[in-house]
């Protein structure tokens, strides 16, 4: 019987702080954003999803570029440019007058972001020990979901004033600090990095790329929407909202890492489209502040399973030495759901409400689902077989 992999490295460890420092300053921009563009910039809700989407179009067009300089550069240099990028978008944020001009912070906020995940995630899944990968992703994401579920509180506390300074300058500290943390990460590139011919787009990312992309098309509303759903319905702030959502998923994370090694990635993300779906009707059929709790409780586990299911399934089919370009091309369909969501959404939030816009993103999660039950029985019939075989865990 083998000994497992240590997983518990000094790299592995930086680089998690480092991600937690990050995510949650971008956490706190999830409730601060949509409040800015209402409250100091007066703009409605369609002008909500632009200014919360925006940050994707930068984010989509670079991360696959992004993801082949880490590949020829290292991960390190990415993320600290990330950084950088990310700081001062958000300092430019304190002399921001008008949506137009948040709009085009928000581009350069997703230009930071596009290179700070892809170093991170691209290291984290070098480190890991193959037949560990997923439980690895799993407990790096906790650090990402801690950050999104503080952050939020960070951010409506520092803004209850009506002042937005203070939670712009909170947000450039931590950039700072994500940014310092990064700095004594080793190269943790695979020693076989010859690369081909460029590839914009990386075929082994496309499937569980356009899958991601129909789970985070949900979240992204449900970020945006949920503090100005939460005021609506009475419930007062969406702080307690967004912190649930990520006790859930940190649990789900922290003591079910294993589910997807356990079950096999396809069977993982299936269940967690199914969860999403179900999580975002409950918000849409369920009017007040029990079924928003409810239906985020069963989104976030739902969440909780897609991201290291559907990470696993694209680094698995890829070329060590082209992970940071699957890692992009698979991270950039996350930034099209984040860009297209909160906009697709905020259209129908203006014409039918809040809750229309979550029965809506819950149809684009059940279209993720149907193109998962189709991969899995092209996969049956090709390998001639009815189940899909479940992977072995070395004890």
């Amino acid at each position: 019987m083998g000994t497992k992999p240590r997983l518990l490295t000094p790299a592995f460890l930086l680089l998690a702080l480092s991600t937690l420092a990050y995510f949650t300053a971008e956490g706190a921009l999830l409730p601060t954003v949509p409040l800015f563009v209402k409250r100091a910039l007066g703009g409605g809700e369609v002008a909500v999803g632009i200014s919360v989407g925006a940050f994707s179009v930068t984010a989509l067009v670079l991360r696959p570029f992004v993801g082949r300089l880490a590949d020829r550069r290292g991960r390190r240099l990415v993320m600290l440019i990330g950084m950088v990028l990310f700081g001062l978008s958000v300092a430019g944020y304190l002399v921001t007058a008008s949506v137009g001009v948040l709009i085009a912070m928000r581009l350069l906020t997703g230009a930071g972001a596009a290179f700070y995940f892809v170093g991170a995630a691209t290291a984290v899944v070098d480190i890991a020990p193959e037949a560990r990968r997923g439980e690895v992703i799993s407990f790096f994401s906790l650090a990402l979901y801690t950050g999104v579920g503080v952050g939020p509180l960070l951010g409506e506390a520092l803004v209850q004033g009506g002042d937005f300074a203070p939670a712009w300058w909170a947000t450039v500290g931590l950039a700072a600090l994500a940014l310092v943390l990064a700095l004594p990460l080793p190269d943790t590139r695979p020693p076989e990095r010859e690369m081909g011919r460029m590839r914009i787009v990386h075929p082994a990312a496309v499937v569980p790329g356009l899958v991601i992309l129909s789970s985070i098309w949900g979240m992204a509303g449900f970020f945006a929407f949920t503090p100005l759903y939460a005021r609506e319905i009475d419930l007062g702030d969406s702080r307690f909202v967004f912190l649930a959502f990520s006790i859930v998923v940190v649990l789900i994370r922290g003591f079910g890492a294993k589910i997807p090694d356990l079950l096999g990635a396809g069977r993982a993300a299936r269940a967690a489209l199914s969860l999403s779906a179900a999580g975002l009707l409950t918000m849409a059929a369920w009017e007040g502040s029990a079924g928003l709790f409810t239906g985020t409780v069963i989104l976030a586990v739902g969440v909780a399973l897609a991201f290291p299911a559907l990470m696993s399934l694209t680094v698995s089919s890829a070329p060590p030495a082209e992970r940071g370009a699957a890692v992009g091309t698979f991270t950039a369909f996350v930034d099209l759901a984040f860009g297209i969501g909160p906009v697709s959404l905020g259209f129908v939030a203006a014409a039918a409400g809040f809750r229309a816009a979550y029965l809506s993103a819950a149809v684009v999660a059940a279209v993720g689902l149907v193109v998962l039950l189709g991969r899995a029985r092209r996969r049956r019939r090709s390998a001639g077989h009815l189940t899909e075989p479940v992977p072995e865990i070395p004890a």
